[in-house]
């Protein structure tokens, strides 16, 4: 990435990581080789872990851990993943899916992701917003 010295994130990766470690909505955050490189404590809960015990992972890993997959139990190919093609297209992209945390546990979500652009233009990474159907549905939504 240019103007970023080697080993450290993208200014827009850390602001990005701050907003999301402030907000109680679940989310992901990726960078722009798709290696997720933060998920906040909303999303932990619903992932049975928190950031701090996974660590990065590239998107082989995290796709194996978590998910997606679609209503059938079919796994969903990570060129099809609203963060895949707010990377690749850098557009936002919306979709609803199946996740699984480390207990087995299944959750119906709808994901929203957003490609993180730099002020010169340059693709950063991504983010992904991600609402459990089941509580959309308690709140009236």
């Amino acid at each position: 990435m240019e103007g970023t010295p080697p080993g450290q994130q993208p200014l827009e990766l850390i602001l990005a990581r701050n907003l999301l470690s402030s907000i109680s909505t679940p989310a992901f955050l990726v960078d722009a080789e798709g290696v997720l490189v933060f998920f906040n404590d909303a999303a932990g809960a619903l992932l049975g872990r928190r950031f701090e015990e996974s660590g990065k992972m590239p998107p082989e890993e995290w796709g194996r851990a978590f998910g997606p997959y679609g209503e059938g139990g079919e796994h969903i190919p990570f060129e099809q993943l609203p963060l895949t093609i707010a990377l690749r297209e850098g557009r936002p992209s919306h979709a609803a899916f199946q996740i699984h945390s480390s207990h087995g546990d299944q959750h119906d979500i709808e994901v929203s992701a957003l490609p993180l652009v730099s002020t010169d233009g340059g693709f950063r990474g991504a983010l992904a917003i991600f609402w459990p159907v089941a509580d959309a549905q308690e709140y009236g939504g």
